[in-house]
């Protein structure tokens, strides 16, 4: 084995310490997700004998259709830090532990379909349904409100079409449509703003309490999405640009990496 680590090289001309490198890491960051389709790492360490001390140049990762605490998938996650500090220890018992925190480079892809399924998460409906905010039970006589059926489509130029349902729990359903655009607030917070109500298609009769509706959903997932709480133990991201691409929303940023979890 320390021959291997000491600058053995495989015919292909690959480091073997590399390669069990990067076989310790994919297993390592694949048990940090509840479902992965694929999980790649390549790690540099050159001349293997720098392993010994616990160095090693480079670190990338690139994930495809990952799933996070079993609810929020995201289509493509990668990161890429330049030298770490890792124990050498713990990748000998086949594990990967960080010596003192990094940083990394951080892109994450999500899909229009992965953001609708998260509507369904617990995480999410907690914050959207039975609400007894005193401004919503004002327009249900008392009742609790929720918001049900939330779709998004993402459009062109950082915005997108929000379409739900206020149910005042009362029997009557009233409809919502909108146009929003989206950033990041605190590199941290994803914001919701600027709405253009549309009541072209709500009925006469509900048109007025459907914009009233729609202004305090919008309010409520301005305070919602903030990445903290999404975070994986250890991992916290930081965001310094979003873009809408066709079906597709993409953060690039960075990922301030205390330790490597254990688990999603």
């Amino acid at each position: 084995m320390f021959g291997g680590l000491t600058g053995l090289q495989d015919p292909k001309g690959t480091d073997w310490g590399e390669r069990m490198l990067n076989t310790v890491a994919s297993q390592t960051i694949r048990h940090l997700f509840s479902m992965s389709e694929s999980v790649e790492v390549f790690v540099r360490c050159y001349p293997s004998s720098k392993l010994l001390q616990g160095s090693i140049d480079s670190f990338k990762m690139t994930g495809r259709g990952l799933v996070i605490r079993k609810d929020f998938a995201v289509e493509e996650m990668s990161f890429e830090t330049d030298a770490v500090a890792i124990d050498f220890g713990s990748v000998l018992k086949g594990k990967l532990s960080l010596k003192q925190p990094t940083q990394a480079i951080a892109q994450v892809i999500l899909s229009e379909a992965g953001i609708n399924q998260a509507f369904n998460a617990e995480l999410v409906k907690k914050r959207l349904l039975n609400l007894s905010v005193p401004s919503l039970t004002a327009l249900s006589g008392g009742e609790p409100v929720s918001f049900t059926e939330v779709h998004v489509q993402l459009l062109p130029e950082n915005r997108l079409q929000l379409v739900a349902k206020a149910d005042l729990n009362n029997g009557e359903l009233v409809p919502l449509s909108m146009t929003l655009t989206i950033g990041i607030e605190r590199r941290r917070r994803v914001s919701f703003k600027d709405p253009k109500i549309e009541l072209e298609q709500v009925p006469e009769g509900q048109r007025e309490i459907s914009q009233t509706l729609s202004v305090a959903l919008v309010e409520i997932l301005d305070n919602m999405v903030d990445l903290d709480r999404f975070d994986l133990d250890g991992v916290k991201m930081r965001l310094n640009r979003l873009e809408t691409e066709g079906q597709k929303l993409i953060f690039s940023g960075y990922a301030e990496i205390e330790r490597i979890p254990n688990s999603a």
